[in-house]
């Protein structure tokens, strides 16, 4: 399975998330892996279990974050299609250390061109552009090494 329709599968388990109770997401995750994704190996739905693992141990982060770039929107204003690719993106950007910051946006905005309004991928390309140069602001200004493992810290 490629690494995009690897992402892809993730899209669909994590929009899952605003239509069932928290508690229910991690059986509703093993539903998906075991009877309705076709084509993973036993190692990509580690992964894809790992990976919605995480984004729902941040999800209150990740949301934060979401509504801190879009000015004037709150997540549940957010369509839900677009507000699970931004989702998906912020925590790549975030927590996904294999995945550099503008691929997670380049993705996005693919992603939302197959799922979400014709208008989307402006409005999300703009948002997951702000996670990143605050990203790349708090980096350096807490000493930090930037995506690309330079050290930004000043001496």
């Amino acid at each position: 399975m490629t690494r995009k329709k690897i992402r892809e599968n993730l899209y669909i388990m994590l929009f899952r998330v605003d239509f069932y109770e928290k508690e229910e997401l991690k059986d509703q995750a093993e539903i998906y892996l075991g009877e309705e994704i076709e084509g993973a190996s036993e190692k990509e739905k580690e992964e894809l279990q790992s990976k919605f693992g995480t984004v729902l141990d941040n999800l209150d982060v990740i949301d934060a974050e979401i509504e801190s770039k879009a000015k004037g929107w709150t997540v549940k204003r957010i369509a839900k299609a677009e507000l699970t690719v931004l989702r998906l993106a912020v925590f790549e950007i975030l927590y996904a250390d294999d995945v550099p910051d503008g691929v997670a946006i380049n993705e996005a905005v693919e992603l939302s061109k197959l799922y979400c309004a014709d208008k989307a991928k402006g409005f999300i390309n703009g948002i997951l552009s702000s996670v990143v140069k605050a990203k790349e602001s708090g980096n350096k200004d807490n000493g930090m090494e930037d995506q690309d493992g330079q050290d930004n810290k000043k001496d």
